[in-house]
């Protein structure tokens, strides 16, 4: 069976585009990792009247 030029380069764009969306995607810059939840401030209400 004879193979055509046409799948030949078919292929190589195939595999051309994968290899370079892999390379595309190392660059990604961030956080690697779920930041920590911050507390959330306590806030002070002035009208509240003293427990007895």
């Amino acid at each position: 069976m004879r193979i055509c030029w046409s799948n030949l380069l078919m292929i190589a764009v195939v595999v051309a585009l994968g290899s370079l969306s892999l390379l595309a995607s190392c660059g990604q810059k961030g956080d690697l990792y779920l930041p920590e939840a911050e507390a959330a401030p306590v806030e002070e209400t002035r009208n509240q009247s003293p427990r007895p």
